[in-house]
């Protein structure tokens, strides 16, 4: 869906890497131009980094344990999400461990020799040494391991596209990790009574993730609703109406208190600096903060569009999902199992309400519903199917020793007959009988909601759950 005027995605900072290159010392001045050649490869490694989007904080080339120690407290200060140290040739551990122990963040090495192989005829071993950057990864790994420091690598030659694309792989998911660690997360109302499997402990988002949960009131929601302006709900209305396609069945006073909520929500998360949000209140008898909860989809599917994730049912694990997918660039929408095709081999997932409107299929429908099923209230919902091919389901499982954990399954969204009762519903297809999918996804342990998300993300989540040292379960029956 394209962006339009009132939906602009909310930029998210930036990944801030530190770069530091080294080699050992007491080659210079026995091969003099070896050093040029390294110093020069190393330029061409900061501005790759450079144009992978992110914030490179280069502390440039050491050439010793001392220069390493400089190094460490430039990049310690700096407060980068990721350091990459470059092996140009073969460099002691003694160089990189400082940068390692005191940064405080996650450890790339990278052994990008000049070219695909050496000209074993014409080299000398001033020219080898240029190539040798992959003699000292093992001693790194093996001082970082026995320093309890976890560590990763890539190894190639200096244009391998290859070796690039893991390379920004584990820059996004720095970037993800740090969107996590930095988040502020909503938690709005209370527990949708008996999900015994959407209960989180909130001491243990920040546990295993770092981060904040903000735990709000619905009358936090109540008076910023009650200041926004007619003006203001029109406005919004008529960003609704270029965003969505409006059924018929869409009453007046209904969309207009949606609008009303919406413009209120945007405050809400505005004002408490909100990168997620997950609510639900039940409510009575059409009284406000029933009114408050039934009203909520609209603007929680703008709000998603825009880059602060919203789902329901105090479905706090799931909004964290959302924000994991949305920041790799999948989206994610609320989602849980609906129904199973058997004749077709489709898994029907996702859900009524809140919706990542910029992954729809087509135009998203704004449905009006006289009922929410087992919900109270009544007002509008969002109808849309996921952008067809390929999808990730990703959810987070909280196990019994309290750690989280990843559940991750791919697929490819398909063509086929939808339900029209207002749901964001997508025909998935695993590639297996979709009674075997659906025994071995619940199998994880998984709760009954996750995030849809667009693209084959699992080697994108992989890096993540590394950096984030939290297991990851691949679902592939």
């Amino acid at each position: 869906m394209p962006i339009t005027n009132g939906l602009e995605k909310i930029t998210a900072p930036r990944t801030r890497v530190g770069l530091v290159a080294g080699g050992l010392g007491a080659y210079w001045p026995q091969f003099p131009e070896l050093l040029p050649q390294l110093q020069a490869s190393a330029r061409r490694v900061s501005a790759r980094m450079n144009a992978l989007g992110c914030d490179v904080v280069d502390v440039g080339f050491v050439s010793d344990a001392q220069e390493g120690a400089a190094a460490a407290e430039r990049l310690r200060e700096a407060g980068c999400d990721i350091i990459v140290g470059f092996l140009t040739t073969y460099m002691t551990a003694t160089m990189l461990l400082p940068v390692a122990q005191r940064s405080g963040a996650p450890v790339l090495l990278i052994n990008l020799q000049p070219t695909e192989s050496m000209d074993h005829e014409t080299f000398d071993t001033g020219q080898w040494l240029a190539y040798c950057g992959a003699c000292p990864l093992p001693e790194m790994a093996n001082t970082f391991m026995r320093a309890g420091i976890p560590f990763r690598s890539v190894s190639g030659y200096l244009e391998d596209e290859r070796a690039w694309a893991r390379i920004a792989r584990w820059v996004k998911a720095a970037g993800v990790r740090a969107a996590l660690r930095r988040g502020r997360h909503g938690l709005m109302g209370h527990l949708y009574p008996g999900m015994l499997d959407v209960a989180t402990d909130l001491t243990l988002v920040s546990a295993n993730f770092g981060g904040h949960v903000e735990v709000l009131e619905f009358d936090d929601l109540r008076v910023r609703v009650e200041k926004v302006t007619d003006g203001e709900v029109k406005a919004r209305m008529d960003l609704a109406a270029e965003v969505f396609e409006l059924d018929g069945s869409v009453d007046g006073e209904d969309f207009a208190w949606a609008a009303r909520v919406s413009v209120g929500l945007d405050r809400l998360a505005e004002d408490f600096a909100l990168d997620s949000l997950a609510y639900y209140h039940r409510g009575l008898d059409g009284e406000i903060h029933e009114r408050l909860g039934a009203g909520m989809i609209l603007g929680s599917s703008l709000l998603t569009a825009r880059g602060v994730p919203a789902a329901g049912e105090y479905e706090l694990r799931t909004s964290l999902a959302m924000l994991i997918m949305d920041r790799l660039g999948g989206g994610g929408s609320f989602t849980e199992l609906q129904a199973l095709d058997f004749a077709r081999g489709h898994v029907e997932m996702g859900h009524d309400g809140p919706a990542h409107l910029a992954i729809s299929s087509r135009r998203p429908l704004l449905r009006g519903l006289g009922v929410y099923h087992g919900k109270r209230g009544w007002g509008v919902s969002v109808e849309f199917d996921v952008t067809h091919g390929p999808v990730t389901a990703f959810g987070l499982r909280h196990g019994r020793d309290g750690r989280f954990a990843f559940v991750v399954s791919e697929g490819e969204v398909v063509d086929g007959p939808l339900l029209r009762i207002g749901n964001t519903t997508s025909r998935v297809d695993f590639g297996c009988d979709p009674g075997e999918w659906t025994d071995a996804w619940s199998a994880t342990g998984i709760s009954h909601h996750w995030a849809l998300g667009t693209g084959h993300r699992t080697a994108e989540l992989r890096a993540l759950a590394d950096l984030l040292e939290v297991e990851i379960v691949e679902v592939a029956p």
